[in-house]
């Protein structure tokens, strides 16, 4: 009986630690460091003796950094997220885990990404530390870079655009020297356009808990053009880097003339300036489709 009760506690404790790191976005970060990998190696699949390393690295790369940097994320966002209606079934509003219980969570995610990194390299472990600093910057006082105008956009865009590819590649290679520099702008500039409309929905909350977000600062028309300008200079990265063959194999040119008004266009008709996660979804799908085929022509496969 007691062990029957025992595994129904833990159980539901188990789940709600899960829902703090957000599975949904643990490929947002492993996708960029597997292109990382694919840059440093040139190869679709890595060779067979590194797959050890880049295994931890990707549960590094997935649960554990995105633990550690949403269950802060979550312990200090409370007083907007009480009033946003799609956090309602946080796990902290709920009450299924308590303040105290996710800064702590936050802070063993955070230890052990560092530590477990080490097993994956030096250079990768210091950039997984830093991940994490900007991750409590972002969110803990009074630095709380999340309400300043500008870092708030910086701070997700570095991550996800260029830290995750940096990542991937000092999992093969510690020497960042001969890293393709402008795929990272133009994976920064791709994340700018698709995360800034993500904070159009929670512009009524965050102005009311007084975030000043760079929604907030600059409304909501403002930041959604200042996402799709992004978009675009990305869109038009791509075209330029594949006209000169610099990067992107010149074979894909075709390609990006025809895929880039696709994007273009497709920006204000899945997102607009009343975003939803759905239109981002979709429009991050079609992105994929120009990224398939490079990584296919990068490595001779065509």
């Amino acid at each position: 009986m007691t062990t029957s009760v025992a595994v129904r506690t833990v159980g539901p404790r188990v789940r709600d630690v899960i829902a703090v790191g957000r599975p949904a976005f643990w490929a947002v970060s492993v996708v960029p460091y597997y292109v990382g990998i694919l840059l440093a190696t040139h190869r679709l699949v890595p060779p067979l003796e590194e797959w050890p390393r880049l295994i931890v690295g990707a549960v590094v790369m997935g649960p554990l950094v995105w633990l550690a940097v949403l269950a802060v994320n979550d312990a200090y966002d409370l007083p907007s997220d009480r009033l946003n209606p799609r956090k309602a079934n946080s796990p902290l509003l709920n009450g299924r885990i308590t303040l105290r219980a996710a800064k702590r969570l936050a802070f063993a995610a955070a230890v052990a990404a560092v530590g477990v990194s080490l097993h994956v390299g030096v250079v990768f472990a210091l950039g997984v530390l830093l991940a994490v600093l900007l991750g409590y910057a972002y969110s803990v006082p009074p630095i709380r870079l999340k309400t300043r105008a500008g870092f708030d956009v910086a701070v997700n865009a570095l991550a996800l655009g260029a830290f995750g590819p940096l990542a991937g590649w000092a999992a093969i290679n510690p020497d960042l020297g001969d890293f393709p520099w402008l795929m990272g702008l133009q994976g920064t500039l791709a994340a700018v356009g698709l995360y800034l409309p993500t904070t159009l929905a929670d512009l009524d909350a965050d102005r009311a808990a007084g975030y000043h977000t760079i929604a907030v600062r600059f409304g909501g028309r403002t930041t959604y053009l200042i996402g799709y300008g992004a978009w675009i200079a990305a869109a038009t990265l791509s075209v330029v880097l594949a006209a000169t063959g610099t990067i992107i194999p010149r074979s894909m040119l075709l390609l990006e003339l025809v895929m880039v008004p696709v994007l273009v266009a497709a920006y204000p008709k899945l997102i607009g300036p009343r975003q939803s996660f759905k239109g981002i979804i979709v429009l991050a799908s079609l992105f994929l489709i120009p990224c398939a085929t490079f990584a296919l022509t990068y490595t001779g496969v065509l």
